[in-house]
């Protein structure tokens, strides 16, 4: 009897912004095979700007609903306008779309039935080819919200192609945080590789981060970026890792050369065969590591 090949799914996260998180996901794509990539950061979405992907499907997402009036049939009562909590309701009863949450309560108390509800198109999301393989991505339009249902499309999506092509792993580029679109990306994650850098806040955001995938009960490393700005604070974070039993899977210098890959268009890994391109490919061979053990411990139950 075949057997029934398992997606495992890495997802790279970070406390907040600007921790290097995406720039090593771009290395992981080029380093790993089998994959298929989905950049799970919709609010702010860059991964495409190193991957340069060709669109071959597009979908519109579809977010929240807006009221609208029917001014045949309104008599101006204003018992909406006074039930409305969020202000979205104008003096000659027209609907501010940014201000209005969709909550429906101008509907369900409108005496006239002349109040309705339609969806509005959120954002978009893509499936497209790059040099390094298929990739699932979304955009979420200005002002909107749902990112973390849209997440959820983004990750469907890239599961249910790694399954049609046979690929074991789904790389995921998730969002800087803990809010909502982070929570989408993890959850039922194979493992959690949180990026972090060493200073006061990276270390508290490093907390936060790993509290959440400890509440989901998702295995969980880290990797200091930018480990030798402030050596002391790169041995604290590693100390609490040790009493938290989380592996490090490693350290990345920081380097200029970042910063010129990004401008070329291409990840480290593939831009420089240099010290910090080394680094990532040590911290990716102890991920590749990490992933089988929590691979195995999941397909045991």
């Amino acid at each position: 009897m075949r057997r029934i090949q398992m997606v495992r799914e890495l997802v790279v996260v970070s406390g907040k912004g600007g921790t290097g998180k995406t720039s090593i996901t771009a290395s992981f794509a080029a380093l790993a095979r089998n994959k298929v990539i989905a950049d799970c950061d919709v609010d702010t979405a860059d991964l495409h700007l190193v991957l340069e992907p060709t669109t071959v499907h597009r979908e519109s997402f579809t977010g929240g609903s807006v009221a609208v009036f029917d001014m045949d049939k309104c008599n101006l009562c204003g018992a909406c306008r006074y039930l409305c909590r969020f202000g979205a309701i104008s003096e000659d009863y027209k609907i501010d779309a940014f201000a209005c949450e969709g909550c429906a309560v101008c509907l369900n108390n409108c005496p006239l039935g002349a109040v309705s509800m339609i969806t509005m198109d959120a954002g978009e999301w893509f499936v497209s080819e790059t040099r390094h393989g298929p990739m699932v991505h979304a955009r979420l339009f200005p002002g909107e919200e749902n990112s973390g249902k849209l997440v959820s499309i983004v990750r469907a999506k890239a599961r249910e192609i790694a399954g049609e092509k046979g690929f074991d792993l789904v790389l995921i580029d998730g969002s800087p945080g803990i809010g909502c679109p982070v929570i989408a990306s993890v959850t039922g994650a194979t493992l959690v590789l949180a990026v972090t850098e060493p200073t006061l806040s990276g270390i508290h955001d490093l907390d936060r981060i790993l509290s959440l995938a400890g509440h989901f009960q998702i295995p969980a490393a880290v990797c200091v970026n930018k480990h030798d700005i402030n050596p002391e604070m790169t041995e604290r974070i590693e100390r609490y890792c040790s009493e938290k039993k989380i592996p490090v899977a490693g350290r990345v210098s920081f380097d200029p050369v970042m910063t010129k890959a990004q401008v070329a268009g291409v990840s480290v890994v593939e831009y420089s065969g240099g010290s910090t391109s080394l680094e990532i490919q040590k911290v990716w061979r102890e991920i590749s590591y990490r992933m089988e053990i929590a691979g195995q411990d999941a397909e045991r139950g």
